[in-house]
């Protein structure tokens, strides 16, 4: 009883402490996740008040945060849209892989973390924040703008692209040979063409199976169906996450509009969690030894999103200011750099300092991101003004 006792105040308060770090967040115009993740390294090992009493609770919950995020980020798309922003949108989606891993596995060979701990990093530094950029899209009156379908088809491709990466970041980080990672990337690929198949033929079949016009059984529904199918995808060894953001794929119309409606206040608590535990099982020692390489990767990443952007952009016929703000709007990095790192830490096949560096960097591309997207137009508009000659007297 006792230590129930304690848990539930421990618990209370991680999550009163989440509220207030979140309207903090809101207020002053940056995204939650950087002082998510600063509240986990104050609570955590090496950190002020460690809590001990919500380690197994902690744990599930950042387990089903992760889930949440990827089904609701399937959501967002429908089969068809994933297929079209793929046909459009490839050259710049290689372009992008290209310019943004490199820095992240560079870095993590230099840092002699082998070939895994790059593999990590490269999708640590690649994969673009979605949920940050289209918070920041939605706050700044950009949705309608001409470069935000370039935007979003980055994003498709990326997400499309974790599809593949995460079986063989899995696989790798278990120990598979070369068979065995090559066989994940086999079965995930065979995975994904079916629920695409399925998605554009039988998507509303799969609507009808989850839908039910009471909210309750409708959430009840859809939470079952995600983690059934994140549990089977992960014994097939094919990410847990994959599996639910497939599952997000597959669900469309309505359906997926009323989903989306109730499970983003359970997304946001769970991810929160997720953010926090990363940041309970990352010792803040360890961050000031790589925080000069963290900023030097930002700075690095920050120039690669921009001239990823700038390029799509230009590719599409779209002017210089909007080719600014595309590439502006693709700096921030979040929630899917974490889930890779954590996968990484987590399976204890990398470098302990890989989660410390991409802490540290997360915490800056988190904050670096939404500001690049705010000043970038007022900063060329100036810059514009300064370039511009005099008139003749």
């Amino acid at each position: 009883m006792h230590n129930t006792a304690i848990s539930l105040i421990e618990l209370g308060a991680v999550f009163f402490g989440l509220g207030i770090l979140g309207r903090l967040a809101w207020r002053i115009g940056i995204s939650p996740i950087p002082l998510y993740l600063v509240g986990g390294l104050a609570f955590g090992a090496g950190g002020l008040l460690p809590l001990h009493g919500i380690e197994e609770f902690a744990h599930l919950a950042s387990e089903i945060g992760v889930i949440l995020l990827l089904l609701l980020l399937g959501l967002e798309y429908s089969a068809a849209e994933l297929v079209t922003g793929l046909k459009r949108s490839w050259m710049s989606g290689l372009l992008d892989l290209v310019l943004n891993a490199l820095p992240g596995a560079a870095v993590a060979l230099m840092l002699g973390w082998g070939p895994v701990g790059a593999l990590a990093m490269a999708g640590v530094t690649y994969i673009s924040s979605s949920g940050i950029i289209a918070k920041v899209l939605g706050d700044l009156g950009r949705l309608g703008n001409r470069e935000t379908p370039v935007i979003l088809s980055i994003l498709v491709f990326e997400d499309l692209a974790m599809a593949v990466y995460l079986p063989i970041l899995t696989a790798l980080l278990a120990g598979a040979t070369l068979l065995g990672g090559l066989t994940a990337v086999g079965i995930s690929l065979v995975v994904v063409t079916i629920v695409l198949v399925v998605a554009l033929r039988f998507g509303r079949f799969v609507s009808m199976v989850v839908d039910s016009p009471e909210p309750e059984v409708f959430l009840l529904r859809v939470l079952g169906a995600a983690l059934l199918v994140a549990g089977i995808a992960s014994q097939l060894q094919v990410s847990a996450a994959v599996g639910a953001f497939l599952l997000g794929i597959a669900i469309s119309g309505s359906t997926a509009e009323n989903a989306t409606k109730l499970l983003e206040p359970l997304r946001d608590l769970f991810a929160a969690m997720f953010f926090v535990v990363f940041g309970l099982n990352t010792d803040p020692t360890t961050i000031p030894p790589v925080i000069g390489t963290a900023l030097v990767l930002a700075l690095v990443t920050t120039l690669t999103k921009l001239a990823t952007g700038w390029w799509a952009a230009q590719h599409q016929g779209i002017a210089r200011m909007g080719r600014a703000r595309a590439g502006a709007a693709l700096v921030a990095r979040g929630e899917f750099s974490i889930v890779i790192a954590g996968l990484a830490v987590t399976a204890g096949a990398v470098d302990d300092q890989l989660a410390a560096l991409a802490t540290a960097y997360v915490l800056l591309m988190a904050i670096l991101g939404p500001l690049t997207a705010r000043l970038v137009e007022p900063a060329a508009t100036a810059l514009r003004r300064r370039l511009k000659p005099a008139p003749a007297t």
